[in-house]
């Protein structure tokens, strides 16, 4: 299995013409009824008919605690769109938070529904980004939530939107098959670099199969694992943060238990959920995180 870093990127940027490297469609990886409520793959505002004929459709996936989810989480998908636009041969057809699951059990884990509706509040005035409840959903034969690897979420959308939905319509009226790719920031790939932390099968599916565009971190030295992570470098995407953000849902916490405010350290309507349900004010630890053998489902920020 591999590693469990907090659901939180390669010197230059790798080559564009890598971007349509093939991915095989896989068998659908979730059996039907094997979720806590009834669930729908969200598709409002994914883009399903391309404008740009000679691009490939690209989809971009977060996964993170989202606890709670601060502005530097919606600035990492309009800092990867902006990148992709002028950097890549692709075209982004939607972005999703996939917040993970409450069998994650990291510190300051706010339930799974909570989390789910903060970011779908956050989102909500978005023109292109969504929320994907699925990883808070998702239960074992007991019943009970299950945590679900990186390799495995990106699997979902990739059976989700190119299987169930076959793929982006392309100008012409042909379908093409999106790329789903993974957006994090730069400690997900130091993570990746540290041998053992990972299983190589499970980087061969993340970074092999499908990709990642990864937001820089002031403080951060990442050519070292982009080193050990080199046979993947034509799959990794480096995006520089011209403006500097170190906001993280940890210091964002530890201001509401201090009683401080939070008011534009995240959205309003993510402040005003906060206040109507009393989270994340003097709440006891829920245990410390998994084991570093359980696949961490790395996301967009250190949360």
């Amino acid at each position: 299995m591999s590693p469990q870093p907090p659901n939180p990127t390669a010197p230059a940027s790798t080559p564009a013409s890598t971007a349509a490297s093939s991915q095989a469609t896989p068998p659908e990886p979730f059996p039907s009824g094997a979720t806590l409520v009834p669930y729908n793959f969200p598709t409002q505002k994914l883009k399903l008919r391309q404008t740009q004929q000679d691009k490939t459709p690209l989809v971009l996936v977060a996964c993170g605690s989202f606890s709670p989810i601060t502005y530097l989480h919606l600035r990492m998908f309009e800092m990867a769109s902006d990148f992709v636009r002028f950097n890549t041969e692709f075209e982004v057809c939607g972005g999703y938070l996939s917040p993970v699951s409450d069998a994650y059990k990291k510190v300051g884990l706010a339930p799974g529904h909570h989390r789910v509706n903060m970011c779908s509040r956050a989102v909500d005035q978005s023109s292109w980004l969504m929320v994907d409840p699925f990883e808070t959903v998702k239960a074992n034969q007991d019943g009970e939530p299950e945590y679900v690897p990186t390799a495995k979420v990106l699997r979902h959308f990739d059976y989700e939107i190119n299987t169930v939905l076959g793929g982006i319509e392309a100008p012409d009226g042909t379908r093409k098959k999106a790329r789903i790719a993974l957006l994090a920031g730069a400690d997900l790939v130091m993570s990746m670099g540290e041998p053992g932390l990972w299983s190589p099968a499970d980087l061969q599916v993340i970074l092999g199969s499908f990709g990642a565009f990864i937001i820089e971190r002031s403080g951060t030295d990442i050519d070292e694992a982009l080193g050990s992570l080199s046979q993947y470098e034509s799959n990794i995407w480096v995006i520089s943060q011209v403006i500097q953000n170190d906001i993280s849902s940890t210091k964002v916490r530890l201001f509401l238990k201090k009683d401080l405010s939070v008011r534009y350290l995240i959205p309003d309507p993510v402040v005003e959920y906060i206040e109507e349900n009393h989270l994340f004010h003097n709440e006891p630890n829920k245990g410390g995180r998994m084991s570093p053998a359980a696949d961490a489902n790395p996301g967009p920020s250190a949360s």
